[in-house]
């Protein structure tokens, strides 16, 4: 039995003291903190550098310096002040080498004076007239033996000053801040206690050499991160364990007949999962499991399995879709399939009428459906069930751990106190087996890793941009042939209004190239209403040529659609590319996936595109992912609590995560008193893990 020990340490309160109680920090400074996610003094201490400066060697000006950011020593011959445009100074410096501009701009920075010599760091660039340097730090000369941290920072927020503000917390940790790695596990795997990391990645001495990611200081930092979070997920099951769920053993009448009705048989692999399922639904705790299957492998055929375990015992379902559009879709299909079986299927959207909602919502509270399909609106406090026995989460990526957890609290019921409803997770992305079982370490994983028969191949071409007139044309035959086709736009800056610009400007061109056809658009800047009407008139064929961006790689079901063109494939994922290819291939036509690319492109580019033309494995192409792009390309959002890691990452670090595996084996077998620190520090109280 896991059980945290009595003797528990309390938690040092002063690293968790709002960040403006530090000197230095009034409402400017600690809003500009906010946005690095930096609230308290203890997160000043996890806000780790980028990368470090040496600022030891004072080095003369050449051309062969530009593009370095270098410590110079120049006198000034000239200085200006400047009232127009946003420069505040510029500054003629020279040394025995060389001469160079010197600008000055905003609030910040020194005011150099003529004839005064100054130490000076900055990068240096090939201006108009010859060297120049933006905005240098000037540099005091006590400052000189340092290795200097370069800090994520905001607009406004200098790095003398995070830097400043790192040392306050840094003097804090000495007083206050616990140990909570035993000894004989740091000597173990050689690392330095906490504190001594700390110093050596923030304040780093010269004689030491500049710290690398490699060494012991950020492994003990990575390592106990990675141990905090399996610990809180660990316990976080356990503590799902003890709860009661009802026993769900129907012996399969309702699906037999539902079998019966279709043109097809399950797979090896479907019957396989589906009695993983059913043996958790037999107990009385609640299940907690993740269905992984490729595009395609039949995922759905597997939910309405479980569904009808519960249904057939006069449980409620209820099945979360992550849009209005597949909340939709999904009524239609199981309506389909149930219906025949006599069973009602609610849709609760926020597209619905109030006097649709009321409706559905008294079905629900009555009794009178058994299963209902909808967005985040389920987990609404509006929403009661009268007798909640499974929910179903669709395409995990796209919810977060306190979505599905809010939706499984509606299965507590007044008179029956403590029930809580088994819990289905499924995911159309592929995730390797090793982070699976760290970033859903709450949850058992079961594969569907076979494919239906008869499911139409998907041919793969690279294609060079400028052969984009000849996909023009094949759009038009694709689309004279009755048949339609998508143009997807990718994000290739960080603005979801730059990316709404490009794919308007795009479907623009188009319009003007393919004037007979009717092209649509759907971007991220619409609102959901206008997004389902786009997707609504595309899938029934009011629209030949859909433009959009990447909102459609979780996407509704359009079989008649069979040519998918994607922009900028080089500057993609694999696992990205996958879900966006698997939109078409979904009829009976053969289907076509074109991934554009801009040369020059890089070897690591052309080998995830070549791979892409070679298989349609899904998890082998997540595999590649994991190794080239890391998780966020795999497991989307912050969906877990290891997606919300400050300095470990899943990829880079996975020679950790076994290490954090067995360590937290150990320390629950252990029944250790470090394990509420340990959470405390990285997660936050344990008792509120699961509803972050």
């Amino acid at each position: 039995m896991v059980k945290i020990a009595a003797q528990q340490r309390s938690v040092p309160q002063k690293l968790h003291l709002p960040v403006d109680s530090l000197a230095g920090v009034g409402p400017r400074v600690a809003a500009q903190l906010v946005r690095l996610s930096i609230e308290s003094i203890g997160d000043l201490l996890w806000h780790l550098p980028l990368r470090y400066e040496n600022r030891g060697q004072i080095v003369p000006l050449g051309y062969h310096l530009i593009g370095q950011s270098v410590l110079i020593h120049v006198t000034i011959a000239e200085a200006k002040s400047l009232m127009r445009g946003k420069a505040r100074q510029v500054a003629q410096g020279y040394d025995d080498a060389a001469s160079i501009t010197l600008w000055q701009f905003g609030r910040f920075g020194p005011t150099l004076q003529t004839g005064q010599s100054y130490l000076l760091f900055g990068e240096v660039r090939e201006g108009a007239s010859g060297l120049e340097m933006a905005q240098p730090e000037l540099i005091q000369s006590a400052q000189l033996e340092a290795i200097v941290p370069i800090y994520p920072s905001t607009e406004g927020l200098s790095q003398s000053k995070l830097r400043t503000l790192v040392g306050q917390a840094l003097r804090v940790a000495l007083h206050d801040l616990d140990e909570c790695l035993p000894a004989p596990i740091r000597q173990r795997f050689g690392w330095p206690t906490m504190l001594a990391a700390l110093q050596r990645i923030h304040a780093p001495v010269l004689a030491d050499g500049v710290p690398t990611r490699d060494e012991p200081a950020f492994a003990r930092m990575i390592g106990e991160e990675l141990l905090a979070h399996l610990l809180a997920l660990r316990l976080k099951r356990h503590e799902q364990s003890r709860d009661h769920a009802p026993r769900l053993s129907a012996p399969g009448r309702l699906y037999q007949e539902l079998l019966a009705q279709l043109h097809f048989l399950p797979t090896k692999a479907q019957t396989r999962v589906l009695d993983e399922i059913r043996a958790d639904m037999a107990q009385g705790s609640p299940m907690l499991r993740l269905v992984q299957g490729d595009v395609g492998s039949g995922k759905t055929l597997v939910a309405a399995g479980a569904a009808l375990t519960a249904i057939e015992q006069g449980y409620q379902v209820a099945l979360m879709a992550p849009t209005a559009l597949l909340a939709e879709q999904h009524q239609r299909n199981f309506s389909q399939w149930f219906s025949p079986l006599g069973i009602d299927v609610q849709l609760l959207s926020g597209q619905q009428s109030a006097s649709e909602r009321r409706a559905s919502l008294a079905a629900l509270a009555e009794a009178r459906s058994l299963m209902v399909i909808g967005t985040h609106a389920l987990f609404q406090e509006r929403v009661a069930f009268d007798q909640l026995g499974l929910v179903i989460v669709d395409e995990q990526h796209r919810f977060g751990v306190h979505q599905r957890l809010a939706l499984s609290d509606k299965g507590t019921h007044p008179d029956r106190a403590g029930h809580r409803p088994h819990q289905l997770v499924m995911t159309a992305t592929p995730i390797p087996r090793t982070l699976a079982m760290s970033a859903y370490a709450d949850l058992d994983v079961s594969i569907i890793d076979e494919l239906p028969p008869g499911r139409t191949p998907i041919t793969t071409a690279l294609v060079r941009s400028d052969r984009r007139d000849q996909l023009i044309e094949r759009i038009s035959t694709v689309c004279a042939e009755g048949r339609q086709a998508y143009w997807v736009c990718p994000l290739v800056e960080d603005s979801e209004r730059i990316e709404a610009q490009a794919a308007e400007s795009t479907a623009e061109l188009l319009r003007e190239q393919l004037p007979h056809l009717t092209v649509g658009l759907v971007h991220g800047r619409m609102s959901a209403a206008e997004k389902n009407t786009q997707m609504a008139r595309f899938k029934s064929h009011e629209v030949d040529l859909l433009v959009a961006t990447t909102v459609i790689e979780v996407g509704v079901d359009v079989p008649n659609a069979s040519l998918m063109i994607i922009e900028n494939a080089d500057r993609m994922g694999l696992a990205q590319l996958h879900q966006l290819r698997g939109r078409v291939g979904r009829g009976r036509t053969d289907s076509y996936c074109v991934l554009l690319f801009d040369e020059p492109i890089s070897d690591k580019a052309r080998a995830r595109l070549s791979l892409m033309r070679e298989t349609q494995d899904g998890f082998r192409l997540a595999e590649a992912d994991l190794a080239q792009r890391g998780p966020g390309e795999i497991l989307g959002t912050r969906q877990t609590g290891l997606a919300k890691l400050r300095v470990a990452d899943l990829v880079r670090d996975a020679d950790l995560l076994d290490t954090a595996r067995q360590l937290a084996d150990e320390l629950i077998a252990a029944q250790s008193p470090d394990i509420k620190p340990l959470i405390q520090r990285w997660v936050g109280a344990a008792h509120q893990y699961g509803q972050v």
